[in-house]
Order: C-alpha cells, then structure tokens, then sequence
C-alpha cells in the first residue's frame, strides 16, 4: 500500500515538474519561435495565424543598405573591442593569479566593477571622458569628429576587459600547474613555458571570453547610445526603426542573428567537449608518469 502510494506521489511530482520545465521553456522560446515565423508570414507582423509564407521580407532586407551599413558597423566594433578586451584582460588575469602586490584585493574588485555598473552609467562616464579638452582635440584630429566607431569600440573595449579578466581568471584557476613545473624541471624557461604550456591550456577560456565579449558588443545598446556618432550599430539602428513601428525587416534581420548565434553556440560546445577530452588526456599521461617515477 505505501509502495502505490509512493509511486502515485512520484508520478504526480514528475507530472509537475515536465509542466514546470514545459512552461519555463515556452516562457523563454516561445517569443523568439513567433519573431522567427512572422519573418516569413506573408502579412508581415500582423494575423493571426500567420499564412502566405513569403521569403519577400529577406529579400527585401537584402537590399537594405542601412541595415547592412549598421551590420558591418558592429561587426567592426565588435571584433576591435574583443581584441582590446583580451589584449588587457589576460595579462590582468594573471596578475591575479599569479603575482601577488599591495592592493590586489581592491585591484580584483575593481575590474569586476563594470560588470555591476548599469551601461547607462558606464556611457554616461565614458562620454564625458571624451569631452576633455585633449581627449577631444585627439578624437578629431584621427577621425576628424569627437563622437565615431572609434569612441564606441573604445567605451565596448574599456567595458568588456572585465569579462575577458574573469573568464580567463576562471580558467587559471582549474589550470594544472603540474604541466608547468614538469616544463620548467625539462629545460624550458618562463616565456616558453608560458607560450606552449599556459596558453594551450587557456584556450577555452580565451575563446570562450572572446566569443561572450564579441555577442555582448553586438548586443550593447546603452553605451553606444552616448558614444555614436554619425555611424550607427545593428542595435541602434533597429531601435531607430522601432520607434516609427515593427516591421518585417526587422524579424529577419533578428532571425538571421539568432541562427548565427545558435551556430556559435553549437561551435563552442563541440570545442569546448574536446578540449576537454584532451584535457583529460594530458591528465592522465601526467598520473602515469608521477607513477613511473615513484
């Protein structure tokens, strides 16, 4: 009797919680399934259900030149402040890691601050920093404006090296530093060390911050907002043409972007379970040489 008892409690949980997970998802998908099949309904963002499936609004988005204008904008932006953001934010994640000097505990809180700052804030800030007088006459003097693509890779750059610092802090800390000290016992100095040995094995969390730092920057809407000049971003631009109403062009371009997403996702996955693989690999030929020597 308890037994019948357990599994109708069991059962009627289990029903609960596929319910549960069912609603969350929808909660979550649904909106981007409904943005993805008006791309192709035929009356555009009106009707309900959607019918005369149509490939007219990609076309028509194809010879949207400032769509594509503001695409290749981000793109450009994007690209730049990763590279930015990981040229500052490894060093920096070794740093505290590895180095130890006076103020290392507000230098760590203090490059987790722009993760907290509201984007508002951060534009706010780094507007007004390009309105200093020297700040300003440089500005102009290289892109012949104050405000350009130049200042708003600069304000996604300075933002995003936090994400960079952290991602590849993450990683440092589940780095086997066995590998390292097995390389310096053979013969190899720091810089090479450094290069075949600690680099390699930060490659995930490298590609992983550059790929997070990059969908961040083409997603940035609140610093560019204060940054853009005469150029815009993706972001803006569909923001500009929200505010005179939704067109199709706009669930287009949106599904393009989330397909382009999923693909980088899919892509990180796989590299991600492989260097895994070989991580665990290398882990093991570590164990069994400790064993040999013993």
């Amino acid at each position: 009797m308890e037994l019948r008892m357990t599994d109708a409690a069991n059962s009627s949980r289990s029903r609960w919680l596929v319910a549960h997970t069912t609603a969350v998802f929808a909660f979550l998908y649904l909106p981007i399934a409904v943005l993805i099949v008006y791309s192709f309904n035929g009356e555009g963002v009106g009707g309900f259900p959607p019918h005369h499936w149509t490939l007219d609004w990609y076309r028509i988005l194809l010879s949207d030149e400032s769509i594509w204008d503001s695409v290749f904008n981000s793109l450009k932006v994007a690209f730049a402040a990763m590279a930015i953001s990981l040229t500052f934010g490894v060093p920096a994640a070794l740093a505290l890691d590895r180095a130890n000097f006076p103020g290392k505990a507000l230098f760590r809180r203090l490059v987790l601050l722009p993760l907290i700052l509201p984007g508002i804030i951060t534009g706010l800030s780094l507007l007004m920093l390009f309105n200093v007088g020297f700040v300003s006459t440089i500005l102009k003097l290289v892109t012949g404006q104050q405000l350009s693509l130049l200042t708003i890779t600069l304000g996604h750059g300075t933002a995003l090296i936090s994400v960079a610092t952290t991602e590849v802090f993450a990683g440092l800390q589940k780095l086997d530093r066995r590998q390292e000290e097995a390389s310096l016992d053979l013969g190899a100095n720091y810089w090479q060390t450094f290069w075949r040995i600690t680099v390699p094995n930060l490659k995930l969390s490298i590609i992983g911050a550059a790929l997070l730092i990059f969908t961040l920057s083409m997603d940035e809407i609140a610093v560019s907002f204060f940054l853009i000049g005469r150029d815009n971003t993706l972001p803006l631009e569909i923001w500009g043409r929200l505010r005179r109403g939704i067109t199709p062009e706009i669930n287009a371009i949106s599904t393009i972007i989330f397909l382009f997403s999923l693909v980088t996702i899919v892509f990180w996955y796989r590299l991600r379970v492989r260097g895994e693989g070989g991580a665990e690999v290398g882990m093991e030929l570590i164990e069994a040489k400790s064993g040999e020597a013993k």
